[in-house]
């Protein structure tokens, strides 16, 4: 009996046969979702595993070709991806792969990664830590114009609405002054007690989570350091959403949305200033969503580096 091996140069492969009158090149082919296991060190050294989803291109250059060799694509993704660890020159080695196992058909490559890291992070006050799962898409190209590598991620926080903020104060002084005379002195014990009443809170500034979706391009040669990137954000705006939360957390948290009032224009220019100060960023889009309390809508704003090089979404 002869072996399945003997007999594959006799199969068709239809999809590579030449056929002039087809009409035209073609963007991108390739297959998108395909679920792979990945490793990734987020900066702090800890490689670890995930599951992803993996979208594999390359362009169709010829006009009489037909199709590409998508087993070729997977087979690749699954050699590199499963065994190495993400980085941009492993990526590079891998878009040359591609381009090299379809040098027939294509002179442009490009390839998505995306997956859930998990980091753990530290509370306010506490001892404690739990772990936060932060989305993280890759997308790296390869083409006449060089290499490009951009990381994504999604920070979400909490923003408290400055106008409403001083709408509050307004009515609490309003309050104050029904429940204490100006013509009589003030008892401190008596403006202490009411101070801790729900009469000295009479209103709340309204507060709503948020999210600012990221998307940087490191300058050659420098890491994917994603806590680095979250680190940086999180810190200028002050109120990231928390894991593992006691009493003393909670009232950290509240004092920090209360020393933080934010518009969604003031979120975004906070996270400009941080990003604009990293060296390792050669260009970076924002997109800011506060997800209104007071509205059914949100509000939305963009930022990006404005270095008048090409934009990042090319």
């Amino acid at each position: 009996m002869k072996r399945i091996d003997d007999t594959m140069g006799l199969m068709p492969d239809v999809a590579i046969q030449a056929h002039p009158y087809l009409g035209a090149a073609l963007d991108w082919v390739g297959m998108d979702g395909i679920e792979m296991s990945v490793r990734f060190d987020a900066g702090d050294g800890d490689v670890q595993r995930s599951s992803a989803k993996v979208g594999a291109f390359v362009n169709l250059a010829h006009q009489d070709r037909r199709g590409i060799h998508m087993s070729r694509l997977y087979l690749l993704m699954d050699e590199y991806l499963s065994a190495r660890t993400i980085s941009a020159s492993m990526l590079g080695y891998l878009l040359r792969a591609v381009l090299e196992s379809h040098k027939d058909l294509a002179d442009r490559a490009r390839i998505s990664i995306r997956f859930d890291q998990l980091i753990r992070r530290p509370a306010l006050r506490s001892e404690h830590s739990g772990w936060r799962a932060y989305p993280v898409s890759i997308e790296a190209s390869l083409c006449a114009n060089g290499f490009r590598l951009d990381l994504g991620t999604d920070v979400v926080y909490s923003s408290t609405c400055p106008a409403s903020a001083a709408l509050s104060r307004q009515l609490i002084q309003e309050q104050f002054s029904k429940d204490f005379e100006a013509t009589k002195p003030l008892d401190h014990a008596a403006v202490l007690t009411w101070l801790g009443s729900e009469k000295g809170i009479v209103a709340t500034p309204h507060a709503q989570r948020s999210i600012a979706r990221l998307r940087v391009r490191y300058v050659d040669g420098a890491p994917l350091n994603l806590i680095a990137l979250l680190d940086r954000v999180e810190s200028s705006l002050g109120t990231p959403v928390q894991t593992a939360v006691k009493r003393i957390d909670e009232q950290a948290f509240a004092l920090a949305n209360g020393s933080n009032l934010m518009f969604c224009e003031d979120a975004a220019r906070r996270i400009q200033r941080a990003l604009d100060a990293d060296d390792s960023i050669a260009d970076f889009q924002v997109r800011l969503e506060h997800q209104e309390s007071l509205h059914p809508h949100d509000a939305v704003a963009h930022v990006s580096k404005h270095t008048g090089a090409a934009s990042i979404a090319g």
